[in-house]
């Protein structure tokens, strides 16, 4: 069985390339196609087979990739994808509108239907820091692209949802029916330790992810917290900030999982498909404080593994801090919820999908023969 890899692009290290990894790792022949890779921020795929589009040998494409947008489908239709027997892609954006042969299985991995097309299509457009010309011209860009999208809904053979929130989406947008595998969580870099005296947030610091609430709330609270990532949000955040917040950057793996170990809870403000980064932190035994929509109401489990709060206010989150009881929790039982999304089961989850689906693939039952 030939099989062949598809992912948007490789320039940020987040869920969906942690995704990636795993799925090399289990096919580490398959080539990679992404529509380009940058090779200073995402290191690991460095050495592998990796095929680019013509959007690899534009300027500016690393800082400013977001420019390239119009012409992102095109690229995506370009990869060269015959000759495999299946094609798994994993995807936000395009990936999974490659076209593939007659004789070939597309098996999409969907993160989300594309948030700036539909479910937060309003929110993308006002946070974007560009001149008036540019956020008049976006909409008709953006409309064209929710056409294509609705498209290549049709190129997809069968569809695996990241969460049942996403399993959702896919149904509302798309119309179509999906199975939902839980993304990999690395738990090696985790372990159990006595708390410190703070509290810790991160991820990519991303405008959608609220990290602002948190720095509100604890700007009146006045207690310690650490925030680690990086993104296009940090400089304002630091702005804003007291010195009770202490903004760490980029960190390794191992690193987070010693601020995550030492926390006395894991702030998640952001309504997430999935949201890893709560995951890693309740392998670390620690309880999350999470907004109750998405994903975190998958993972997280009511005054087992965390609490709710249930207006995305930084009032609302400083009420929840007020009253929450950081002692007394079972660190054990904690991380024997996380345990759930280890990597080893989605390994194991997505490689008997692909071989059952490829099975009826040839033999000719497919979700789309249904559909038709």
């Amino acid at each position: 069985m030939q099989i062949a890899l598809v992912h948007d692009y490789l320039a940020q290290d987040g869920g969906a390339e942690r995704v990636l990894k795993s799925l090399h790792e289990i096919w580490p022949d398959a080539p990679i196609f992404v529509l380009f890779h940058d090779k200073e921020k995402i290191r690991f795929f460095n050495n592998k087979n990796i095929r680019e589009s013509f959007l690899a040998k534009m300027p500016f494409r690393n800082s400013s990739y977001q420019w390239y947008l119009p012409w992102m489908p095109l690229a995506t239709e370009q990869h060269n994808l015959k000759g495999f027997d299946v094609v798994i892609s994993t995807s936000s954006m395009f990936a999974k509108g490659v076209i593939t042969s007659p004789n070939t299985l597309h098996i999409s991995y969907c993160h989300t239907p594309p948030r700036f097309l539909w479910a937060d299509n309003y929110n993308y457009i006002s946070d974007l820091k560009q001149n008036r010309f540019i956020k008049f011209l976006l909409p008709h860009f953006i409309h064209r692209l929710r056409i294509w999208d609705k498209m290549s809904v049709d190129r997809v053979d069968n569809f695996i949802a990241n969460s049942r929130t996403v399993q959702q989406r896919i149904n509302k947008y798309y119309r179509r029916e999906s199975e939902v595998i839980y993304p990999p969580v690395e738990l090696s870099s985790c372990s159990l330790q006595k708390t410190s005296t703070y509290y810790a947030a991160g991820g990519r610091l991303v405008g959608y992810k609220r990290f602002d609430l948190i720095v509100k709330a604890f700007n009146r609270l006045q207690w310690p917290l650490k925030i680690f990532g990086d993104g296009p949000e940090l400089n304002s955040l630091r702005k804003i900030a007291k010195n009770n917040i202490e903004f760490l950057g980029q960190i390794t793996d191992e690193e987070k999982g010693k601020i995550l170990s030492g926390a006395r809870a894991f702030i998640h403000p952001q309504l997430e498909d999935f949201g890893i980064t709560a995951v890693e932190a309740m392998a670390c035994g620690r309880p999350v404080i999470a907004f109750s929509q998405g994903g975190a109401t998958e993972t997280v489990i009511s005054n087992e593994t965390g609490v709710f709060f249930h207006a995305q206010t930084w009032e609302s989150l400083l009420d929840k801090l007020l009253h929450f009881n950081y002692e007394n929790w079972d660190s054990g039982k904690i991380r024997e919820q996380a345990a759930k999304f280890d990597a080893i089961n989605f390994k194991n989850n997505i490689k008997k999908y692909v071989t059952d689906r490829y099975e009826d693939f040839k033999n000719g039952f497919n979700q789309q023969a249904l559909i038709g």
